[in-house]
């Protein structure tokens, strides 16, 4: 499959691998897309496993509504619910980075018959990310979050100069520069930028929604040189899983883990699956 609808929306999806495989479900975050997940992926169908990558709501460009209140969590989770019925799959293993991870911690606590695995690369789980927001220094690394609640104006300042800022913010994280061409080309896209603005406005409406105790298998992948995400709410999101859980530390590594630690990756993904 390379698209699937809902509440008349139409998403792009890379389907990819044996068709026999263990599906994975490979989510990317802000300002990703599913190609994030190029470098991982043919790692994976080595493994004989068969991943579906979508480009999440507001990064498809026939799925950008309009308003905030359409990309609150509720919303993104149910676009994945859609994806797997979809494909025909009662259930899936399911990977996320940075707002897919957090799309992934609310599938694990809210629908863990259709989590076989979890695997949350980079982001905390959403409970002990607002411990740390008062408990550390998380709410200086976070300060982004409060820019972006603003109307029109981190467009402005992100989009301005051909992209500069954000290409001067995402080479700083380290990305290869192919990857921010084509990230900063994604988002200058009409409607593009403020729809994947929009996952941060719509936290009033997710924070509504408690994401709860994860009752599935999860491995958590933090890495010491993640900018954006401290050691607080990484240590202390074990006590929201209520199942196996294993936290591995990526030593000298920025936040772009699936771009720049592909290999090792798809080495721990393909452990938990097996395991």
């Amino acid at each position: 499959m390379d698209s699937y609808r809902r509440d008349g929306l139409t998403f792009d999806v890379r389907d990819a691998g044996p068709d026999d495989g263990e599906p994975v479900v490979l989510l990317h975050g802000f300002p990703q897309d599913s190609s994030a997940w190029d470098r991982v992926a043919p790692a994976l169908h080595q493994h004989g496993l068969r991943t579906l990558a979508p480009d999440q709501r507001g990064y498809s460009p026939m799925a950008r509504p309009r308003g905030r209140g359409a990309y609150r969590l509720r919303e993104t989770v149910e676009d994945v619910l859609a994806l797997l019925d979809a494909a025909g799959l009662p259930s899936a293993h399911v990977v996320g980075h940075d707002w897919g991870g957090i799309v992934g911690w609310a599938l694990g606590a809210w629908h863990p018959e259709r989590v076989r695995t979890l695997t949350a690369l980079s982001v905390p789980h959403p409970g002990a990310m607002a411990r740390a927001m008062v408990t550390s220094d998380q709410a200086l690394r976070s300060y982004y979050m409060g820019l972006f609640q603003l109307p029109l104006l981190p467009e402005r300042l992100l989009l301005a100069g051909n992209g500069a800022a954000m290409r001067r913010m995402l080479e700083h994280g380290g990305l290869p520069e192919a990857d921010v061409d084509r990230y900063v080309r994604r988002m200058q896209e009409p409607g593009a930028l403020t729809s994947a603005i929009n996952w941060y406005r719509a936290l009033p409406w997710s924070g509504r929604d408690p994401v709860g105790t994860v009752r599935v298998p999860t491995l958590h992948v933090w890495s010491t040189g993640d900018a954006f995400l401290g050691r607080a709410a990484t240590e202390d999101t074990a006590r929201f899983v209520d199942a196996f859980y294993r936290l591995e530390v990526l030593e000298d590594v920025t936040h772009w883990i699936p771009e720049l630690a592909a290999e090792r990756t798809a080495e721990l993904v393909t452990a938990h699956v097996r395991g």
